[in-house]
């Protein structure tokens, strides 16, 4: 059984409030934000901003950094906090302390998690997430990597994950710069094509906010360094490029893949252990990312770390296997679509010429199954 879910999108926002950006957040079931929660990392910045999405409804809000919250990267602060706050540095622990401390948040540090929603009066689905704050090296700024290590660092997302969010988009989708140029990673771009999954969520680069829809083609072989980068026009058979209401705008910016209003997500591959296409097998523990974690090393050893603290209440504790890479061909059968969304709350970049404009959140209702339903599906 398949339940719609509804994820309401942001990124970008930069410090600003939903008031300030002259929106209100729409009610749903997830909150997702995809980085760059504040301008420079600082500690009031950050109580600002997990203010306002603490006090938001909805069950669970999934977060990543991104290259302006230095102070959530501590090895990077460690080295370049006096660029950004002189001689009055934060203490990095205290600030992850506050994006964590609510036990509706789950900070991703590039990692995965399960999570289950059990609200009486929510969907009571189940999804595998994975988040990472992660976007190709700019100089001086948080969370960046090079690009001869931008394979193995997207190779380890899961095989079977149902939604990826990070910080930076892939390469050629929502991610064309005003000048035209696209500012996405590849190496992402060809880790979607193999995991394909339901959703993509990203931000950082402002002008690509919106949506597309990936039919993807063939099929990718992995290198020992990690996931192979190639050409677009291998991997992609058809792009659906979507229309959202325009900067200003009053009307609700909402994607539906549900086939209600607009046509189904072409998607039908799960991690979900109930579902009778997609058997995970053996399963190992998972908790939430804390501070401390192995997740916080410039280019992490491990998506997974082992050494987190404390599990929170809403995420799952049977996750497959997946550090071998090993390929899962049925479900990349029954995967053939993502969307793929650029959720930018700020719609231009610095300088801001002409003054700083906001887009309001993007709103997604996807399928996902009812984790009630686990024993009575596989044993059906």
């Amino acid at each position: 059984m398949r339940q719609k879910t509804r994820f309401v999108c942001v990124s970008d926002t930069h410090g600003y409030t939903p008031s300030e950006a002259g929106f209100k957040l729409p009610a749903g079931d997830v909150l997702i934000h995809a980085g760059d929660l504040t301008n420079n990392g600082s500690l009031k910045e950050l109580r600002r901003t997990m203010d306002w999405i603490c006090k938001a409804d909805f069950e669970i809000k999934i977060i990543v950094g991104g290259n302006h919250d230095v102070t959530l990267d501590p090895a990077f602060y460690e080295y370049h906090g006096q660029s950004f706050h002189g001689q009055h540095l934060e203490d990095s622990y205290h600030c992850l302390k506050i994006i964590t401390e609510s036990p509706s948040v789950v900070l991703l540090r590039h990692e995965p998690a399960v999570i289950r929603l059990t609200r009486a009066d929510g969907p009571n689905t189940v999804f595998k997430i994975f988040g990472s704050p992660y976007s190709q090296f700019q100089e001086n700024w948080a969370f960046g990597y090079e690009s001869s290590d931008a394979a193995a660092l997207w190779g380890q997302i899961p095989i079977d994950t149902d939604i990826v969010v990070t910080h930076t988009p892939p390469q050629s989708h929502c991610d064309q710069k005003a000048n035209g140029m696209f500012a996405g990673c590849a190496a992402l771009r060809s880790a979607l094509s193999l995991i394909r999954p339901h959703l993509a969520v990203c931000g950082h680069v402002h002008e690509g906010r919106g949506y597309e829809r990936v039919r993807w083609r063939g099929k990718l072989a992995t290198t020992e360094a990690g996931i192979e980068t190639q050409p677009e026009s291998d991997l992609v058979d058809h792009v659906s490029q979507g229309i959202l209401p325009p900067v200003g705008s009053k009307k609700q910016s909402l994607v539906d893949l549900t086939g209600k209003r607009d046509k189904r997500l072409d998607n039908d591959g799960f991690s979900y252990p109930g579902q009778r296409h997609h058997d995970l097998g053996q399963t190992q523990p998972l908790s939430s990312a804390s501070p401390g974690s192995e997740s916080s090393a410039r280019v992490p050893e491990q998506a997974s770390p082992q050494n987190s603290p404390s599990a929170h209440p809403s995420l799952g504790t049977g996750i497959p296997d997946s550090s071998s890479r090993g390929f899962d061909y049925t479900l990349q059968t029954l995967r053939k679509e993502t969307c793929i969304v650029n959720a930018a709350v700020v719609s231009t970049s610095w300088p801001h010429q002409g003054g700083k404009r906001f887009n309001s959140p993007i709103v997604i209702d996807l399928e996902l199954p009812v984790w009630q339903d686990d024993h009575a599906i596989s044993n059906g």
